[in-house]
């Protein structure tokens, strides 16, 4: 959870591991008050800190295909689009990514 300066939540992230060194990031969400100051970038590295630290080496995620911000956000943050993955396969408007952590 993100915090601004007064303690009230900003944004929200949420990573469940799944298998093989795998987890997923779910729930991502960022207040409209907070947008464009680097909260959702913030949520993303404390994430993939966590992550590495517990020995997950690979991010998937996934976003509707109408979000183009979000979308945005994650490439720029590394991941790249992959297939459709679990739950997601074949539904119509969502886009999947992942990203390989060092």
């Amino acid at each position: 959870m993100a915090r601004d300066e007064n303690a009230e939540a900003v944004g929200i992230a949420a990573l469940v591991d799944g298998e093989d060194g795998c987890a997923e990031l779910k729930r991502m969400f960022v207040s409209d008050a907070a947008r464009g100051r680097g909260v959702a970038r913030a949520l993303i590295r404390r994430i993939e800190e966590d992550a590495a630290a517990r020995g997950i080496r690979r991010i998937v995620l996934e976003t509707g295909d109408l979000h183009d911000a979000a979308q945005a956000l994650y490439f720029t943050c590394g991941y790249s689009p992959i297939a459709q993955f679990g739950q997601y396969v074949g539904e119509p408007h969502s886009v999947c990514f992942a990203k390989q952590l060092s």
